[in-house]
């Protein structure tokens, strides 16, 4: 997939077949979306092609609200090129941008430098100034410019739909299974492993690894079961999100700290990139009375993580 940030006046494709949204994510809304692109690419011998904003317009325009994005922009872009598109076209999103007239937009962007031959859009799309543009807009300028629309229905999990916000509320709440449903894979962060304090393993008896992470929105404090990826092979963990209040009376306030228990592995993992899929949640963060009490506890997590693990099969991001 080629990804495009500087566009020129007039950018050569067969026949573009275009999506637009900020496809934070990449939920099976989205994906719902671009498999309508790829589709009606082939039909027309077209090229299936997404527009997306980086930063998030949300970022820009209400900072205050302090938004977490879900996915990296590098695992949104691998994302979108898996589900087909061929190119991505990244526009700088700022606001002056967004006090683009729509009409404008579709006449410079999607008539003159693109000169598409197809739109698709997601049911609640709207875009420009005061989000004036709305399906209904595409459609009439479509007759002009010579483009077709087609408007994709909402997915649905559990009766409720699927959207980035929906994932990051469950995310936040650690419903981790819920928002898996909904992103279509297991929600994972990334990170290289750093240094920890060692107390896995030398009070404990459990080794650990560290992570430091650039992704934004991790799941809510607690233990979960896992799968990590080390260089796309697999393998089963149990992981806690938190701040290890136990350890908070011998060594003061702990830092939240993003670390994993990975079943039967024994390699030095110091510096490596490593993914962390999460498959199901298995208690809140608590305070024990002692490290022997602590450590009973992770023995029961790491069977109840087995136990879980054992019986999914959940699809990830490698």
């Amino acid at each position: 997939m080629r990804i495009i940030r500087e566009l020129p006046n007039r950018l050569d494709y067969p026949n573009p077949v275009v999506t637009i949204g900020n496809f934070d994510g990449v939920h099976i809304g989205h994906q719902k979306i671009f498999r309508c692109v790829v589709e009606k690419a082939k039909e027309i011998h077209g090229t299936p092609m997404a527009i997306t904003f980086d930063p998030h317009p949300v970022r820009v325009l209400a900072p205050e609200r302090g938004l977490k994005i879900l996915t990296t922009f590098e695992d949104k872009a691998n994302l979108i090129s898996s589900a087909g598109i061929k190119v991505l076209i990244c526009i700088g999103f700022s606001r002056e941008f967004a006090k683009a007239d729509p009409d404008e937009f579709i006449k410079d962007m999607l008539g003159n430098k693109l000169g598409v031959k197809w739109v698709t859009v997601g049911h609640n799309y709207a875009f420009g100034k005061g989000k004036k543009g709305t399906t209904s807009l595409l459609r009439r300028r479509g007759k002009k410019y010579g483009f077709g629309v087609s408007v994709v229905r909402y997915a649905k999990v559990y009766d409720d739909i699927v959207s980035s916000s929906r994932v990051r509320s469950l995310l936040l709440r650690g419903r981790v299974c819920e928002a898996s449903k909904m992103l279509g894979r297991a929600y994972h962060i990334e990170g290289t492993v750093i240094k920890g304090a060692g107390r896995g393993t030398s009070l404990l008896h459990t080794p650990t690894a560290n992570i430091t992470t650039p992704n934004e929105l991790v799941p809510k404090e607690g233990v979960y079961a896992v799968r990590v990826s080390i260089q796309k092979e697999v393998y089963d963990g149990v992981a806690n999100i938190g701040k290890n209040p136990t350890f908070a009376t011998t060594f003061g306030n702990m830092p939240m700290s993003y670390e994993v228990h990975i079943f039967d592995f024994n390699q030095n993992l110091l510096g490596e990139k490593i993914k962390m899929h999460f498959i199901d949640r298995i208690r809140d963060e608590k305070k024990f009375s002692g490290i022997g009490e602590l450590e009973e506890q992770v023995k029961k997590d790491i069977q109840k993580a087995r136990e879980i693990l054992s019986k999914r099969e959940d699809l990830l991001y490698l």
